[in-house]
């Protein structure tokens, strides 16, 4: 079988890495994230508040976004309101280690985003985001 130079170009294209967002003040928390979620192929975008995300402007072009609820100025439950309005198809994550934060974010409306009580499993998370995104409603363009 003989192929063509486009033939041979679709079969080296490589699978669009996921582009994953994560708002923490706490640099720690930060790398962490960053580390793993290279390591599970996503490009990483890392923002110390929400005003850095919002200024950012790269909701349109995330698949996921992780973000701390216990933020200053403009909390996770401010961004999570913000990027659902802008993008309802988005996987939106908030994590805490604020037990209090944690019930008032879990009798919030279902199916919006994912709640992670800090610290958490890393295999959970990366498959959290792994089975939403491979549903066949959320494949990423």
């Amino acid at each position: 079988m003989i192929m063509s130079l486009r033939d041979t170009s679709i079969m080296n294209e490589r699978p669009r890495q996921l582009i994953t967002a994560v708002v923490d003040d706490d640099q720690r928390v930060l790398q962490s994230l960053e580390n793993l979620l290279e390591s599970a192929g996503h490009t990483v975008r890392l923002y110390e508040s929400a005003m850095d995300l919002f200024a950012s402007d790269s909701l349109a072009d995330v698949d996921c976004l992780i973000s701390d609820i216990d933020l200053p100025k403009i909390d996770g439950f401010e961004i999570l309101n913000r990027a659902c309005a802008s993008r309802p198809d988005l996987l939106v994550i908030l994590m805490t280690g604020h037990h209090e934060l944690a019930d008032r974010a879990s009798s919030g409306e279902a199916g919006r985003f994912r709640l992670f009580k800090k610290p958490f499993d890393a295999q959970e998370l990366l498959s959290a985001i792994s089975e939403f995104l491979h549903q066949p409603n959320q494949v990423p363009s």
